[in-house]
């Protein structure tokens, strides 16, 4: 039975036996995700789910990153799980096609916290809950995505409820059954990118995660074979073009979904699908010496399937254009680079950027077969002196074109030290950094809450209510 052998991998695999380079890259795929959920909380709508977890919130068990406030646990990964996501900055999976991390790392650290798990274990769980987003992710394929599901929020579901199950120590029967209860919580359109509701799905996808175990543990009942049979969640969900479940769960840590194809890192604060683009044109201005006013047309070539998040041809605000390649190319060829301050209604709207979007032209690149996070794109620059192209092959971020360790601690000092200044991010990521042995997560929180309330959070004590 499929959903047997998914609950008993999730909650009878020895921490001994998982590899040292597992652990790492859990614990890198923690730092990464928290520096960004730590700068997201400053996002209006990160704003809004506080207002909404110090309204709903029945106890004080859980840590809601960069405040002094704690809630429930299921609300405490809803609210970090949308600061995760707020910026668009955290981490992605190719096999998940979409935003891993997310809303596991807000689940493990919100149950982690109320378990008092230790350090190891919250990474184990980490581990664990990516497998099972992995492989579920290889078996939906790349048709449940164009089809208009956000992957981050339905495969984010299970790979949640199994990091919660393991830290709450479920066993196979209730493991099942939250896998039962997670199914029928499965949701989040592609339709809703470049809104508040991106990110609502990962942090809705991390609360569902922590109430389909935490129902389970407490003798909640749904079925227990949902990945098995007639109408199962494949079937329901995907449109065949996936591998067998039977074969792909026959692979579990062979290899780690964690070191192939390995957690992929942001450079920059937008959609993954703008990214080999905007290295490439980085290489081609550099290259060839290219002056912005130079440019007569980017001629930017995909193939089917990888732009289908960019779904802003002409965005009006900093959220839509995190997800248009006629904005971030812009602001790359106008600015040298994008950080966070990049994305404001402002800078999007800026006269010189219009004028630039004007030039950037999208083609397709002709192909029977469809492609996700792993596919070349295709460049030309246009100019006076001539016409300047490159194949990029890797997206910068990915095993194939890494961030080193210095780039990612210097990713996370710039996303935490918004929030908690230098000195304290600086003491976090040294926390962090040693995640694996800590005897208790709860250290590692407590470094995660600011010695003072920013204005931000001040004035939400004085918000009307929802």
């Amino acid at each position: 039975m499929l959903t047997q052998q998914l609950a008993t991998f999730v909650v009878d695999t020895d921490l001994k036996t998982i590899p040292a380079e597992v652990m790492q890259g859990a614990r890198d795929a923690l730092i990464d995700t928290l520096g960004v959920g730590l700068a997201g909380t400053l996002e209006p709508v990160s704003e809004i789910a506080i207002r909404l977890a110090q309204e709903t919130g029945a106890r004080r068990q859980s840590t809601i990153w960069g405040t002094q406030l704690a809630t429930s646990p299921a609300e405490a990964a809803y609210t970090n799980g949308i600061f995760a996501h707020a910026l668009d900055f955290d981490d992605s999976h190719p096999h998940v096609r979409g935003h891993a991390s997310a809303p596991m790392t807000a689940t493990a650290l919100a149950v982690g916290e109320v378990t008092g798990a230790a350090g190891a274990a919250v990474l184990a769980a980490y581990a664990l809950g990516l497998e099972v987003a992995g492989k579920v992710g290889r078996a939906m394929g790349h048709g449940h995505y164009l089809r208009g599901w956000h992957s981050t929020s339905t495969i984010g579901t299970f790979s949640s409820a199994a990091v919660a199950g393991r830290l709450w120590g479920l066993n196979a029967a209730e493991m099942r059954t939250a896998f039962g209860i997670a199914a029928s919580q499965v949701s989040g359109l592609v339709r809703n990118f470049g809104t508040m509701t991106k990110p609502f799905h990962s942090g809705r996808a991390a609360r569902a995660g922590v109430m389909a175990a935490w129902l389970a543990k407490n003798g909640h009942t749904a079925d227990e074979a949902i990945f098995d049979g007639k109408n199962n969640v494949l079937e329901t969900y995907s449109t065949g073009d996936g591998a067998p479940l039977a074969e792909v769960l026959g692979k579990f840590g062979a290899p780690w979904e964690i070191l192939k194809p390995g957690n992929w890192v942001k450079r920059w604060p937008c959609c993954y699908s703008n990214h080999r683009a905007i290295g490439g044109v980085l290489k081609l201005m550099e290259q060839h010496r290219i002056r912005n006013e130079e440019i007569n047309s980017i001629a930017v070539g995909f193939l089917p399937g990888t732009d289908t998040a960019l779904i802003h041809t002409n965005p009006q605000t900093s959220l839509e254009g995190k997800f248009s390649i006629e904005y971030t190319l812009a602001a790359i060829v106008l600015d040298r680079k994008l950080t966070l301050e990049s994305f404001t209604d402002v800078m999007v709207q800026r006269a010189p950027i219009r004028s630039l979007m004007a030039k950037v032209r999208r083609y397709r690149i002709e192909d029977s077969k469809v492609y996700g996070l792993d596919a070349p794109t295709d460049l030309e620059i246009d100019t006076p002196r001539g016409k300047f192209s490159l194949h990029v092959a890797h997206t910068p971020g990915s095993p194939d074109w890494p961030m080193t360790e210095a780039d990612r601690s210097e990713k996370f000092m710039d996303c935490a030290a918004r929030i908690l200044g230098t000195r304290d991010a600086q003491h976090l990521l040294e926390l962090a950094q040693r995640c694996e042995k800590l005897p208790d997560i709860r250290q590692l929180l407590k470094a995660a809450v600011p010695t003072t309330a920013t204005p931000a959070k001040l004035n939400l004590a004085a918000s009307p209510t929802c």
